[in-house]
């Protein structure tokens, strides 16, 4: 397999010293006056090229239908939802202006869609029934230091009474026994009774843990002499009697300082078909940058992300479930960093790798390992090269998933750092004892690589830049496939758009790639210039695409059954030599937890294709698919779409 890689690097070689050969052949002045740019686009539009190397189109939509895209998804109609909420814009947030769009890759269609909330930042996975969950999003835009004109943080309330929670209306009063300084609260707060505690060995009452509630509150004026600067004890105005006696506010410095994006609750489900968000219930705790992961019961588990305070939320994970279209708690608490790259494994636990958004603390969370939602018991994964930089890191589920090996790609240091990581990681955890090792190394140290899983069993990994938001005019226009069956990478075309903080890609159901967003903080190398949002789409057509021709698939079931087999059409079949079952992507932030190919066996017998989908429910997650078939030179058909129930 390993000759396949090589051949293919020399067929790509040879292309494009033919093409020099052939213009040094021809008359000088015609050379000279040919210019770099359009000896480029003439190399790549050979055909001889594009089959070794695929090729890159923008699209560009009419202005009234541009938006600043954060979050994609595919949808099972095919087509592909697009969601910006405000879209990183301030003034968007202010005026309640948040956008979506639909977008139909076949018809080149694209139409708006009414957003209920700002679902800028927010998470979202695929449902069983087709629908998409989108779940958390910003209800306040970060403030910088300097923009803070009254000091204010983060207030915990305590409630000292075993017998009742007590709610504090938006408003409330706290003010310092010791510093005499008054805050004001900006939202209402539920603080849950007081825990009564026995000792276990003689059942004699101890002591009542009190109950805690956080909310955000600021001084009543503006000003430096509002801060403080120790914690202090806070009594609460208005309450009397015992209420005044078992609860208090307690705070750290309260001061001018920069103040993190706050989250929401809200919840809803996106209909395919009506095109339409449908409220649901609303989450239990606020979530800005939260994961969303699919649990072998179809149930969905909410991690991580910035509160309604603008504080990490502290390890209080919770579980959706479509019948009942509501949240519950887990029963103990975890914490990780936002947007944490969290897997379904095939026993039922989950993988974390390590990657994620950013906003948490360096020493929390960070370490990769599987973890055990229900006992939460959490074992790590040792072998991690670059461990101090995982942030912007890319992870995927390399194809066939039944073989359950990871890729970590690149990332960076913490928070704004300069560092970042040209390696990859791969963990095999069906191993004994799972362990990381390096794989193939990129070109440069790479913060935002997108890693797209194509019908081949190859991964398109690209895009992304070596500074923080393309800092330094340092976005990375490269592509390469890696090939699973060799561990190596096969450089490909090279892309047209920088892509970096805010992207993301979806493979389409033709088998094409679909590129979106990136925020870079400048435009220029000097850092002077400020950056634009970049709104248009690109879409990268494989070398598999560009052969004689495809498999064709069609007539089959459009219901099958975990263990349970359908017959499908194709004129090919007796070529056919993989059936690849891809669950359809939801991408943001490079973070896809959703995006997997599950190898089915089959049989062929004239024209006729036999599949089985495999029988395990934490590797064949109940919803729709994207079936594939490939021939013996790697050409895939266009998707079926198959519900597995």
């Amino acid at each position: 397999m390993k000759d396949r890689a090589g051949r293919r690097r020399a067929r790509r070689f040879a292309i494009g010293t033919a093409v020099v050969v052939a213009l040094a052949g021809m008359n000088g002045p015609w050379l000279y006056r040919f210019s770099t740019e359009k000896y480029h686009q003439y190399k790549i539009n050979q055909p001889e090229y594009k089959a070794a190397n695929g090729k890159w189109e923008i699209i560009e939509f009419p202005e009234k239908y541009r938006q600043n895209t954060i979050h994609a998804a595919l949808l099972r109609t095919g087509k592909v939802l697009m969601v910006a909420g405000s879209g990183n814009n301030q003034d968007n947030s202010d005026d309640k202006q948040y956008d979506t769009r639909i977008w139909d890759p076949v018809k080149g269609t694209i139409k708006k869609v009414p957003t209920p909330s700002d679902l800028f930042c927010t998470g979202h996975t695929q449902l069983a029934n087709g629908n998409l969950l989108i779940a958390g999003g910003t209800k306040r835009y970060e403030k910088l230091k300097g923009d803070v004109t009254k000091a204010g943080g983060l207030m915990v309330v305590h409630n000292e009474n075993p017998d009742k929670p007590i709610t504090l209306p938006a408003g409330t009063k706290f003010t310092g026994k010791e510093n005499g300084k008054t805050f004001v609260s900006k939202d209402p707060v539920l603080v849950p009774r007081a825990e009564k505690v026995f000792d276990p060995a003689t059942g004699a009452f101890v002591r009542n843990d009190p109950g805690l509630g956080r909310i955000y509150v600021e001084a009543q004026k503006s000003g430096s002499a509002y801060e403080t600067g120790t914690e202090d004890n806070y009594r609460i105005q208005g309450l009397s009697g015992a209420d005044a006696r078992n609860t208090y506010g307690i705070a750290q410095k309260l001061a001018l300082d920069k103040k993190d994006f706050q989250g929401i609750r809200d919840a809803f489900e996106f209909d395919p078909v009506a095109e339409k968000y449908i409220k649901v219930d609303p989450m239990h705790e606020a979530r800005w940058y939260p994961t969303l992961t699919t649990l072998g019961d179809g149930k969905i588990l909410s991690v991580s992300g910035l509160d309604d305070i603008g504080q990490l939320v502290p390890g209080k994970n919770e579980v959706y479930d479509p019948k009942t279209k509501a949240w519950t708690y887990t029963d103990k608490v975890r914490q990780f960093p936002t947007y944490p790259a969290l897997f379904l494994m095939q026993n039922g636990k989950i993988f974390y790798s390590g990657a994620n958004a950013g906003y948490g603390p360096d020493d929390v969370g960070r370490t990769p390992g599987i973890w055990d939602v229900e006992t939460n018991k959490f074992t790590k994964v040792p072998g991690m090269s670059d461990a101090d930089m995982l942030e912007t890191a890319n992870t995927v589920l390399l194809p066939p998933a039944q073989d359950e090996k990871y890729m970590v790609i690149g990332g960076g240091g913490v928070g704004e750092s300069k560092l970042s990581s040209e390696k990859t990681r791969i963990a095999d955890l069906k191993a004994d004892a799972p362990k990381f090792v390096d794989g193939p190394s990129l070109e440069k140290g790479t913060r935002y690589p997108q890693a797209s899983i194509l019908p081949d069993d190859s991964v398109l990994v690209s895009g992304g830049s070596e500074d923080y938001r393309g800092r330094g005019d340092s976005n990375i226009l490269q592509a390469r496939l890696y090939h699973p069956d060799t561990n190596e990478f096969e450089q490909v075309a090279d892309p047209l758009v920088g892509r970096n903080y805010h992207s993301g890609s979806i493979l389409l159901p033709d088998g094409r790639l679909m590129f979106f967003g990136s925020d870079s903080l400048y435009a220029d190398k000097a850092n002077t210039k400020p950056g634009k949002f970049e709104q248009r789409i690109e879409i990268y057509t494989p070398p598999y695409l560009y052969r004689d021709s495809r498999p064709d698939l069609s007539g089959g079931p459009q219901t099958i059954a975990r263990g349970g087999s359908g017959t499908f059409t194709s004129r090919a079949a007796s070529t056919v030599k993989k059936v690849r079952l891809i669950r359809p992507s939801a991408s943001t932030h490079v973070t896809d937890v959703d995006q997997r190919s599950i190898a089915l066996d089959f049989t062929a017998d004239g024209d006729k294709l036999t599949v089985t989908v495999p029988s395990g429910k934490n590797l064949v997650q109940s919803g729709w698919y994207m079936m594939f078939v490939t021939d013996g030179e790697g050409t895939p058909s266009k998707a079926e779409w198959v519900r597995v129930p």
